[in-house]
């Protein structure tokens, strides 16, 4: 009898046909490949982070920049600016040189001096003048004084061509803009002086004026109680020497005769004379007015 093979299925017995079980993974293996991608994760996500922290960013446009010219930054002045120069007992005048606006400006205090105005060339041989500029400007067809104007309580001239004046009563200054200013009046009932030219800063604000020529400029000024002359180093307009003004921090200011051909001088703190426009000719005219500190 042959012998019975021993995958033979007997009558009573059945088989389950299917795949073979798959072999147990080792947890070893398991918790080595879950911390392999833990750290490759980890590593990824690093090199991501330094990625965008390197990555140039955009930096929003501002329409008032350019390659060639950039919009300048804007100096702010205090709302309360103190006095400038030194505090001395000394008279003479200090001679500040500063930049606004790219205005090259020299600004000329006179210190412990009465100020006045003055009929013709004063006497450059009067040591007791410590500054000296040009004031009113005199008229084309008459050769008189050029607006309304006070010599120690003497009115020589009237009228109204230039809102801006200067008082001078007590030895108080008082630069303004104005259209009736009653210190004309008091100018003359008290021995003061009294003159008119074209406002620059009223109250801090620009006063526009109709010349719009470019030559040196000269200012009366008030600012933060104090009182002095600033003079443009270059040619200006009316418009930039009286903006330069109101960043400077002025709040009131009025013209000089201010060309190149304006006389005067000042003194130093060694007593150095410094004349303006010392090459051109004085005493032309008779009706030549001078605002000086002595």
């Amino acid at each position: 009898m042959a012998k019975k093979n021993s995958i033979e299925l007997q009558d009573d017995e059945f088989r389950v046909i299917g795949k073979p079980s798959a072999p147990e993974v080792d947890s070893k293996a398991k918790s080595r490949n879950l911390w392999i991608s833990i750290l490759s994760l980890i590593l990824v996500a690093g090199i991501g982070a330094i990625i965008i922290l390197k990555w140039p960013k955009e930096v929003p446009e501002n329409p008032n920049d350019g390659i060639f010219e950039n919009n300048p930054e804007v100096v702010i002045q205090g709302s309360k600016p103190t006095p400038l120069g030194s505090q001395t007992d000394k008279s003479y005048t200090e001679k500040i040189d500063t930049i606004i606006n790219d205005v090259i400006l020299s600004l000329y205090i006179p210190h412990n001096a009465t100020p006045e105005l003055t009929l013709g060339v004063p006497d450059r041989a009067d040591k007791s003048i410590i500054f000296a500029a040009q004031a009113a400007d005199i008229r084309k067809d008459n050769r008189k004084i050029l607006g309304a104007f006070v010599l120690k309580g003497e009115p020589l001239a009237w009228g109204l061509s230039k809102k801006g004046f200067c008082a001078i009563i007590d030895s108080v200054v008082t630069v303004g803009v104005s259209e009736n200013s009653p210190l004309f009046e008091e100018a003359t009932e008290k021995d003061g002086y009294f003159f008119r030219q074209f406002p620059l800063v009223d109250n801090g604000t620009l006063v526009e004026n109709e010349p719009k020529n470019k030559t040196m400029r000269k200012a009366l000024c008030s600012r933060a109680g104090q009182i002095f002359v600033a003079v443009s180093e270059s040619d200006e307009s009316f418009h930039d020497f009286s903006q330069a003004l109101i960043d400077l921090g002025v709040e009131n200011a009025i013209y000089l005769v201010g060309s190149h051909s304006s006389f005067g001088w000042f003194i130093d703190a060694n007593g150095t004379k410094t004349l303006f426009a010392p090459d051109v000719h004085r005493g032309t005219y008779k009706n030549e007015n001078y605002i000086i500190w002595r």
